[in-house]
């Protein structure tokens, strides 16, 4: 096929890091990106004044512009449904439906689906009720893990170490929708103890290829320390992901999901990220989460894992084609087990809360 552009949809490090990857395949003539940032003009074109919520915008731009293939990197158009929008305008698109991106939309829906296909999880139970979350957290007492259902940019989960800790964050979830826009529906989860890990792996609806995992860390501060955020920083591989625990969460929690996604009628196109817990007692994976989406920072480290990153691009647009069939093991190999990755990420002060905008970034070239 002749080269034809490819259009990245997200504007952060993680975008950064897939227009790098996708620059370097011969069957892409250009990369476009919406709406981009001043590090990704490096390697794209940016296009900030295209509306990505628009899918109808999106599908029109691609067409002038002969897009072949559109990567949506963030979850909050794909759990609204953008690739949705350009699949019916006939636009080839790597990334889940809004259906099956309620995988990570809402973590209810999560636990129901794993619970029912088998994967090893947390117990765990959810409440739109505060009192009944609060009698429920003074059953199963602490430690105990407070999430509220809807997306709140990976920081909507409270690890709480007493019983009234945990009570305070339901009934604020719950009465006061403490993070906005994310719903008043929690989930209730026994706690995991072990190390925790993400690992990826590619999904055409069907067959999965797995990609890798990294450790990432949340807490803002040094030594693991304050509040979470959405990440400080991530390293490739993780020492924790053994080659026994990987192949675990391969036919443990990824396949089984991608299986029980496809039998409800939503077949999962896109990047699975599974936030895992190695359980410090036996040694197996459990699963915390599903994401629909690459990590950030994590992707960052992934796509400097790459052997050939010129390959990258061929293994999503047969992923969004549903054309993996076969070429599991090839693609699996895209990732060289003897690379490591390490990313460091720089944040606003005052960040997770509220931060101090416009200070200046010295020392780059501009």
């Amino acid at each position: 096929a002749a080269a034809a552009p490819v259009l990245v949809v997200g504007g952060g490090g993680r975008e950064h890091a897939l227009c790098w990857a996708i620059a370097q395949s011969d069957e892409c003539s250009e990369v476009l990106c919406a709406p981009g940032n001043a590090g990704i003009a490096e390697h794209a074109t940016c296009v900030p004044e295209l509306d990505t919520a628009d899918a109808a915008a999106v599908a029109s731009f691609c067409e002038e512009r002969g897009v072949q293939l559109v990567v949506v990197g963030p979850e909050a158009p794909l759990v609204a449904g953008l690739a949705d929008g350009l699949r019916e305008a006939g636009v080839r698109v790597f990334g889940p439906s809004a259906a099956a991106a309620e995988l990570e939309g809402s973590k209810k829906f999560m636990k129901d689906l794993v619970a029912r296909a088998g994967v090893p999880t947390a117990a765990y139970a959810s409440f739109d009720d505060a009192d009944a979350a609060y009698a429920y957290i003074a059953e199963v007492g602490a430690p105990v893990v407070v999430k509220t259902d809807g997306l709140a940019a990976g920081k909507g989960v409270i690890v709480a170490s007493t019983v009234e800790e945990a009570q305070e964050a339901a009934r604020a979830m719950i009465d006061g929708g403490a993070f906005d826009g994310a719903g008043t529906t929690v989930v209730v989860e026994e706690f995991l103890a072990g190390e925790e890990c993400s690992f990826f792996a590619i999904s055409d609806g069907t067959n999965v290829v797995p990609l890798g995992g990294a450790q990432d860390h949340k807490a803002v501060g040094e030594g693991d320390t304050g509040p979470n955020t959405g990440g400080m920083g991530a390293y490739s591989p993780a020492p924790v992901l053994t080659k026994e625990v990987e192949d675990a969460i391969m036919t443990e929690c990824v396949v089984p999901t991608v299986r029980a996604l496809a039998d409800a009628g939503a077949p999962f196109v896109g990047v699975l990220f599974a936030g895992l817990m190695v359980d410090e007692a036996t040694g197996k994976p459990k699963l915390l989460e599903f994401n629909v989406r690459f990590g950030d920072p994590e992707c960052q480290c992934l796509m400097k894992r790459l052997a050939d990153p010129s390959r990258f691009l061929s293994l999503l647009a047969d992923a969004a084609d549903g054309a993996l069939a076969g070429k599991e093991e090839e693609y699996a190999a895209l990732f060289d087990d003897d690379l490591t990755a390490l990313v460091v990420v720089m944040a606003a002060n005052g960040y997770p809360g509220a931060y101090e905008k416009g200070t200046p970034i010295g020392n780059l070239a501009a």
